[in-house]
């Protein structure tokens, strides 16, 4: 549970850097993070491809899902 906020975190805060150019706040970030990393988690298997499960693999796919959350959200929004 620990790690999985940590990645979060982590994960959240660099989408949020890259897709908007500052975070959202540590406790957006962590929630866009986790979020994130259950819809990347969905997203590669859809597609059949397994980055890992260590640390770099999680944070990773994390960050590919926070991407994916902030966009979509963003869609919506307009």
């Amino acid at each position: 549970m620990i790690w999985t906020i940590i990645i979060g975190g982590i994960a959240g805060w660099l989408a949020g850097q890259l897709m908007r150019g500052k975070g959202f706040g540590i406790i957006v970030d962590i929630i866009v993070g986790v979020i994130g990393g259950w819809l990347g988690g969905w997203f590669f298997g859809q597609l059949g491809i397994h980055i890992g499960s260590g640390l770099l693999g999680s944070l990773i796919v994390a960050l590919v899902g926070a991407i994916l959350l902030i966009w979509l959200i963003r869609l919506v929004k307009r």
